[in-house]
């Protein structure tokens, strides 16, 4: 069997590991005589996995007993409305502040637009196309504010914020779609965050919410499926959850673990992503259009010097086991999605093949 090196920014790359150890449960999980896929949400067998994925996350990233954890549907995009629906309690008063960072910011704030009409961008980087992070001294933020909310990284756009935000009393939300468990973060610091697992904890199809537990029950009469308290106090099961894919993301999980954890995957990530940059920096063939300081661990768009051979790269670069490379529009040229189960390997190969692409091409 041939495996590529996929560098999609989601769904993403998965470890083998993980891929193996589920073909071999899919048909018989564990003695039970039958697959997760089709197990009752309720059975023994599947309540302990969902439990332990709750335990394994909440060992991972160091949540306390402060904080519920929800495994979700409908993609961060939902979170997108859910969020103002029950943290803003106050229309006359509150305001929501947004940090403005690239598409996924935008479309936040779009949707949070639609639920309340006090929704204010407190900084942007539009104006230089999202091409870094504003400073936290360019941030003007309300302090009456329901909340503040951020795009802790940038998957189109491959910037990161290299700080965290100071909000003082206010709660700071953070879309961690794109590297949650990449590096370690001070949970106690954020209300909330949120992330669809597709990039760095398992497959499409489940969402994790972490929640300050005294954000709950903010707004009542919600429609109970919108409600994080409704949803806490049901354990994620006020209807049936994704099963299969909370299963995969606990053997992600897992994975983390039997790795070194978050501390170990962080120094893989600055390994991994300092070895590109540096490829891409030490040429004038490539180059890559965010500021360094806000440049991205997960996300690394580059562009040719020559652009015309921008199609001629990813053919070959296809041809040689390197997938999934083309940029978003709104950059153009490529980009290396290099998630937590992207091996330093795969960064490797990627190099080679550009160094060799430049002198032919060059």
């Amino acid at each position: 069997m041939k495996r590529v090196y996929n560098f999609s920014a989601g769904p993403a790359v998965l470890p083998l590991s993980v891929l193996e150890r589920a073909r071999d449960e899919m048909i018989d999980y564990r003695g039970s005589g039958m697959s997760v896929m089709e197990m009752s949400h309720r059975s023994k067998d599947y309540m302990a996995i969902i439990e332990a994925a709750e335990a394994g996350l909440r060992e991972l990233m160091g949540i306390d007993e402060a904080y519920a954890v929800l495994f979700l549907q409908g993609g961060a995009s939902l979170q997108f409305s859910m969020i103002p629906m029950n943290l803003i309690t106050d229309p006359a008063t509150q305001s929501a502040d947004y940090v403005m960072t690239g598409s996924w910011s935008e479309k936040a704030y779009s949707e949070a637009k639609k639920i309340f009409a006090d929704v204010r961008v407190a900084a942007s980087s539009k104006n230089v196309n999202y091409s870094r992070i504003p400073t936290q001294e360019e941030l003007t933020l309300n302090p009456n504010a329901a909340y503040v909310h951020i795009t802790s990284n940038n998957t189109i756009f491959g910037t990161e914020y290299p700080y965290l935000p100071d909000t003082g009393a206010v709660p700071l939300v953070a879309d961690a779609s794109s590297n949650i468990l990449s590096r370690p973060v001070d949970v106690a610091k954020y209300g909330m965050i949120y992330a669809g697992a597709q990039k760095n904890l398992g497959p499409s199809g489940v969402t994790v919410v972490i929640v300050r537990k005294e954000l709950l029950g903010r707004k009542a009469n919600l429609p109970s499926m919108l409600d994080y308290q409704a949803l806490a106090k049901e354990g994620s099961m006020l209807n049936t959850p994704p099963t299969y894919a909370i299963y995969i993301l606990g053997l992600v999980l897992d994975w983390v673990k039997e790795q070194g954890g978050v501390a170990e995957m962080e120094q893989r990530n600055i390994r991994k992503a300092g070895k590109l940059y540096a490829a891409i920096d030490a040429s004038g063939f490539y180059l890559c259009p965010t500021e360094p300081v806000s440049r991205s661990r997960m996300n690394v768009p580059f562009t040719l010097a020559k652009p015309e051979l921008t199609d001629a790269f990813l053919a070959g670069a296809k041809a040689a086991g390197l997938v999934t490379l083309k940029g978003h529009r709104s950059v153009g040229g490529m980009r290396a999605s290099i998630y937590n189960a992207m091996p330093e390997a795969g960064i490797d190969a990627l190099i080679a093949f550009m160094q060799e692409f430049e002198r032919t091409n060059g």
